[in-house]
């Protein structure tokens, strides 16, 4: 019989707290074999206590690597060279800067496998020598996946890849994990307002502290969460020392990685993302998913999630007053934050579900391999 073909997705990093990044790898990781592929995950560093060791869908490898450019990486590229070649990798499908970059081009250097980029997002987190990589390096992949149209036009006017070869896929969600719950009893009045994100200053938290703020006089039962992993300690305690200036402190909570998410949306009236800039946010459609409004600021792909004024508002990055703006339109209006609710998850179940993004990929997967 023969054996499928093997895509090897390989990521930075699979940390204690997942990413998006490593969540939707994880996801594609367990779609494939359905459609016609086998999958393997390749990382460069694992935490011991990763939530994606905990039930893999498919064999993880570890290849430590520090840096791109020493004698160790040398030793590496020979060694991901055998991999490529012992495991009859087919496609290399890669995740964030060091996999484009280094294991991307050692792949093509060293192997005839087919290398598709999953970019993920505007740049925000590059160094100058990324960016003029990027450039350099724009004719190497076979295929680039972005996970929004803006991210599609970033790669193409800013990194210089052929259109011809910049496919967006959006990312999905497995519908059965986000069937509708009743919603808790509440106090009449009581009011949830939350955020998830991890704790990075990109996010915008400082934005949605400020909003939170400028509402308690006009929301006195109303609750604000944050919900996340800290990733930058620093930031974290800016926003502790923040929640204190601004005398939130009984107001708004840092509730900490959430591992009930449906339930913690489903106890929310409100879901908010005040990013700073995204490609294309799995909170959102998380959000979605459980029927919730969104406010969000107007970045990366988040319009092609939220349509303002259907589904949720769109609000400028760094403007905390129109923040609280949008969230005390819909604060004060229930019906219409329930309309825009309903509106959310006939859009996910219409557009972004793990079905169709898989779909999407497998052909595309295909169409490398002819």
């Amino acid at each position: 019989m023969q054996r499928l073909p093997h895509a090897l997705l390989v990521i930075d990093q699979l940390p204690k707290a997942l990413g998006g990044g490593e969540r939707v790898a994880l996801n594609l990781a367990a779609l494939l074999p359905g459609h016609g592929f086998r999958a393997s995950i390749l990382s460069f560093s694992i935490h011991p206590e990763s939530s994606a060791l905990q039930s893999p869908p498919c064999p993880i490898y570890l290849l430590p690597l520090q840096r791109t450019y020493d004698l160790a990486a040398l030793r590496g590229a020979f060694e991901l060279r055998g991999f490529l070649r012992q495991h009859e990798v087919k496609i290399v499908q890669t995740f964030f800067e060091s996999s484009d970059l280094w294991a991307g081009g050692v792949a093509k250097a060293a192997s005839p496998a087919k290398l598709i980029w999953s970019r993920r997002d505007m740049g925000i987190l590059r160094t100058p020598k990324h960016t003029i990589a990027y450039r350099l390096m724009a004719g190497l992949p076979d295929a680039v996946f972005t996970v929004s149209e803006q991210v599609r036009r970033h790669c193409i006017e800013e990194d210089g890849v052929d259109p011809e070869r910049v496919q967006t896929i959006y990312n999905g969600l497995n519908l059965s994990a986000w069937e509708p719950i009743n919603r808790p009893e509440k106090i009449s009045g009581n009011l949830v307002v939350t955020t998830v994100g991890n704790i990075r200053r990109v996010k915008g938290h400082d934005v949605f502290v400020r909003a939170a703020a400028a509402l308690v006089s006009r929301f006195p039962q109303a609750r604000f969460t944050i919900a996340g992993h800290v990733l930058e300690q620093d930031t974290f305690l800016e926003l502790q020392r923040l929640v204190q200036e601004l005398n939130l402190g009984e107001r708004l909570h840092f509730v900490g990685d959430i591992k009930q998410l449906r339930e913690h949306l489903a106890a929310s009236d409100l879901f908010v993302l005040p990013s700073r800039s995204e490609g294309f946010s799995n909170a959102i459609l998380e959000a979605m998913a459980a029927s919730l409004p969104v406010v969000a600021t107007d970045v990366g792909g988040n319009s092609e999630a939220v349509k303002d004024g259907v589904n949720g508002l769109l609000v400028p990055p760094e403007d905390p007053l129109a923040l609280a703006e949008a969230m005390a339109r819909l604060l004060s209006n229930p019906a219409e934050a329930q309309a825009m609710g309903l509106a959310a998850r006939a859009l996910v179940v219409e557009k972004f579900t793990s079905e169709a993004m898989i779909q999407q990929t497998a052909g595309a997967y295909r169409r490398v391999l002819v």
